[in-house]
């Protein structure tokens, strides 16, 4: 049975920019477990490719976070360019389709100076403003953040992996997560094929599974999470540079994880627009509505028995998702909603699919969608729960930040050893 000092489940972009930050400034034995065959085989990888920046995170109630998303910015282009990997830095404009929106994108101009951005950066459009820049687009108004673009997390994430690979870190792949065994001093991770190693901690960042895993150590039995497919319709070229800005549209239900329609430039030149919310049996349900019949039940039973079923029970919330159905069936449908801001498109300018992602918000006891994400000690273990967008984006600096709470938690308790590195862990800490 192998033995390592830190195991990290999860291969996708949080658990590689730990281990990097791991290895790099400590010799620990050091492995990352996944399921998969490979690093980003999912949400990494199955995102919009947006490179966010701050000015829609409330500034006190997600202050971390948004340092994160702001900090991690500049750390991912540097690895972009010595990499070589698609880095499209072409704006989005954040648009509001009536005077209510219009008040909404006041208050992120509030937020995103308060979390850095400057007046260059980031700045409101009127009508008039928002038809120079995109005369494709019909609003009310914008916010235009020059900062945003895009590019390809999932390529970044397998940069990040070969970083870690170099410092020596063990990368195990398909090793499914059946069952711990925690003593006062290690845990005992079990696989499905009854293999197993050992780990003094664990560190627990595996998207849309880190509730179940949670659940494997004892924490958080009351919660329980829905998986949401986002599904994208890619342009056809003639039309791909319609408008040549990233659009977003202020969401209407901030209470539910569901978000108005983009329109998307992609770092690989495509243009997609998306994404609906469409609820499925897995976190890997890109292609159906249900993956197997035993994760379908299983599913079910924790919707009739946990805290989803408070949620189902509210009218507005049924109501959304049977829209959401909708536009899933028909892509007509999903070409309505974007007629909205942009009237010149038609069903026919969206000739096949595009890359559909899952998101997995988490719902408390009380039956509602936990907002931020969750943050809990084990007794030798540490769990990310509901880390969600702009994940992606933030995870080289709020990394940083997890290393820095382990350290004050005596979990690192010992010399840091660095070794050669392309981020600068004391200066990112120095700037939260």
């Amino acid at each position: 049975m192998k033995k390592y000092d830190i195991a990290i489940i999860g291969g996708g972009v949080l658990g590689n920019t730990i281990s990097y930050w791991l290895s790099n400034l400590y010799d620990l034995k050091i492995c990352v477990i996944d399921k998969e065959h490979d690093v980003a085989i999912h949400a990494s990888t199955r995102n919009s490719g947006v490179i966010h920046y701050p000015f829609y995170l409330n500034s006190k109630l997600k202050k971390n976070f948004a340092r994160a998303a702001f900090l991690s910015h500049s750390m991912w282009k540097v690895l972009a360019a010595k990499k070589k990997i698609p880095w499209i830095q072409g704006g989005t404009i954040e648009i509001a389709l009536d005077e209510s929106q219009h008040k909404t994108l006041e208050k992120y101009m509030i937020w995103g100076k308060e979390n850095g951005l400057t007046e260059e950066e980031i700045s409101i459009l009127d009508t008039n403003q928002v038809r120079q820049k995109e005369p494709n687009v019909d609003c009310y108004s914008g916010l235009y953040c020059t900062k945003e673009g895009s590019t390809n997390y999932g390529l970044l994430t397998h940069a990040v992996k070969e970083l870690s690979n170099n410092n020596g870190v063990d990368f195990l792949f398909k090793r499914n997560v059946n069952n711990i065994i925690e003593s006062s001093d290690q845990n005992e991770i079990i696989f499905s094929d009854k293999s197993s190693l050992t780990a003094k901690f664990t560190i627990n960042c595996s998207g849309g599974n880190s509730l179940d895993i949670a659940k494997k150590f004892g924490l958080l039995n009351h919660y329980s999470d829905l998986h949401f497919r986002g599904e994208y319709w890619v342009a056809s070229s003639d039309i791909a540079d319609l408008v040549k800005t990233n659009i977003y549209t202020v969401p209407r239900y901030t209470e539910f994880p569901f978000l108005d329609p983009h329109w998307i430039k992609r770092a690989n030149g495509e243009t997609e627009i998306g994404p609906n919310a469409v609820p499925v049996d897995s976190p890997e349900s890109y292609d159906s509505l249900i993956k197997d019949i035993p994760t379908a039940l299983s599913k079910i039973t924790d919707i009739l028995t946990g805290s989803t079923k408070k949620l189902l029970m509210k009218p507005e919330f049924i109501s959304l998702v049977s829209k959401e159905f909708h536009s899933s069936i028909s892509k007509s449908a999903m070409v309505e909603r974007v007629k909205k801001f942009i009237p010149r498109v038609r069903a026919e300018n969206f000739p096949r699919r595009g890359t559909s992602g899952i998101r997995t918000p988490v719902i408390s006891p009380k039956g509602d969608f936990v907002s931020d994400m969750i943050e809990i000690f084990g007794k030798n273990s540490f769990h990310i729960v509901n880390y969600n967008t702009p994940g992606a984006t933030g995870a080289p600096a709020y990394s940083a930040f997890v290393i820095k709470k382990l350290q004050e938690n005596g979990i690192l308790d010992r010399e840091t050893k660095r070794k050669n590195t392309i981020w600068d862990f004391e200066n990112t800490i120095d700037q939260i």
